[in-house]
């Protein structure tokens, strides 16, 4: 069903009639897509099953695939959390707001439509004052996935989000670029020991240093179709461009030696070739579409261009992307998460 899709412009700040219109859509189990500081998020009404639905229903996303609600005040994680793990309050207050997604074991009244029909919850609140207002006037609990068609790259502008969303959904509030570019990480803390189930800005080392001992799933890097998932991008294909991906590792002779043979192959059988490469490497590779994700000292430069430059490639039509490796000191591994996923776990070693 085809929907006029309202877009309200807030790059300049907080327009509280506008918040005030998202949180009537939402109590009325309507959709609106809003930003926070790492991806544009699709919300619905947590505590409404038939409105957690047309998130699946817009996304054209696997009904087991958990959805993580959003919240403005701690506090409000007693009211949909069975149990809250010390360690947990440790984590919120160092990190809530911001990039850091919890899951617990869920109360009753958080419908299986939101959690996926599992018995845990996910919970967030993000950073971002646009994201925090709707929430509040959405009735504090909001269930949000990011708000792009599943398995497409996500969106880390408003534009992104219209591409995949307008017509679909009741609201896209355009809060202009995110400030990250990743989506959160999420820690498991149902069990005995915290896990890592996503990797994000906040690393494993970041945690281990708030609460001592963290482990992580080994399915992090692994395809995991026979695995339900606990947690949003566990186990299907995500972020991923239209075009065949492949990624390469190696020394960075190697990998643009390598490179610039396959573009070069490519290029003469008549395909479209994207390459995605670093400031530090773009000006030596040849041949095909080049674009830069940023540079490899500045991490975040590299996270906010990811989902943009995959974007890009799919508007220009590229029949085969090839990719250098970010294994970077502080996002190395989710920024590699993302793009093994996207590349459907097809790595070159060079």
């Amino acid at each position: 069903m085809i929907m006029e899709t309202i877009i309200v412009d807030m790059k300049r700040g907080t327009d509280k009639d506008s918040v005030s219109r998202a949180g009537e859509i939402l109590q009325n189990g309507g959709l609106v897509a809003f930003p926070t500081e790492t991806v544009y998020g699709l919300g619905a009404n947590a505590m409404d099953e038939k409105a957690a639905a047309k998130i699946y229903a817009a996304k054209g996303r696997p009904s087991d695939n958990p959805l993580i609600v959003h919240i403005a005040k701690t506090e409000d994680l007693y009211r949909i959390a069975e149990e809250v793990p010390e360690k947990a309050l440790v984590l919120a207050e160092k990190f809530w707001p911001g990039p850091l997604t919890m899951i617990f074991r869920k109360k009753k009244c958080v419908p299986d439509g939101t959690t996926g029909g599992l018995d845990t919850v996910a919970v967030r609140m993000p950073k971002n004052e646009i994201a925090l207002a709707m929430i509040e006037a959405g009735g504090g609990f909001v269930a949000a996935p990011s708000a792009n068609t599943s398995g497409r790259p996500s969106p880390t502008t408003a534009e992104h989000v219209a591409e995949d969303m307008n017509g679909k959904i009741d609201m896209i509030i355009d809060g202009g670029e995110v400030g990250i570019g990743v989506e959160s990480t999420i820690v498991d803390m149902s069990g005995e020991t915290p896990m890592v189930l996503r990797p994000g800005y906040i690393n494993k080392k970041m945690l281990t240093e708030a609460i001592g001992e963290v482990t992580a799933d080994p399915a992090l890097f692994s395809a995991a179709e026979n695995v339900r998932p606990k947690a949003p991008g566990m186990k299907y294909r995500h972020y991923a461009p239209r075009a065949d991906m492949v990624i390469v590792e190696g020394t960075e002779e190697n990998v643009v030696s390598f490179i610039n043979e396959k573009v070069r192959e490519a290029v003469r059988a008549g395909k479209k070739a994207g390459v995605i490469a670093s400031d530090e490497t773009a000006g030596r590779y040849c041949e095909g579409t080049i674009r830069s994700m940023g540079s490899r000292k500045d991490e975040l430069s590299i996270s906010k261009r990811l989902y943009s430059v995959l974007r890009e490639f799919d508007s220009l039509g590229a029949d085969t992307i090839y990719s250098e490796a970010f294994d970077t000191p502080e996002m190395g591994q989710a920024i590699m998460n993302r793009l093994v996923k996207a590349a459907g776990h097809q790595i070159i070693n060079v």
